[in-house]
């Protein structure tokens, strides 16, 4: 999938892979992709969580080799 910005937040503990997916997305156009890479479980429906509270668009999630890879759009 392409993405305009990715973050890694590989390592760190709940909330902080939301609140720095949150910072990440602040300087983003409307419509543009943000890849999200963490280890820590929780962020899968963490992840969903924060786009429905914010009206972002949450467009994959998957799960590869211990990592939780994320796309989501900014509204």
């Amino acid at each position: 999938m392409n993405f305009d910005k990715e973050f890694d937040a590989s390592g760190l503990s709940c909330p902080l892979p939301i609140v720095k997916t949150k910072k990440a997305l602040v300087d983003m156009a409307s419509g543009q992709v943000l890849k999200v890479t963490a280890t820590d479980c929780g962020a899968v429906k963490d992840m969903q969580a924060f786009a429905d509270q914010t009206g972002n668009t949450l467009l994959s999630n998957t799960e590869e080799g211990g990592k939780y890879i994320f796309f989501m759009q900014k509204k």
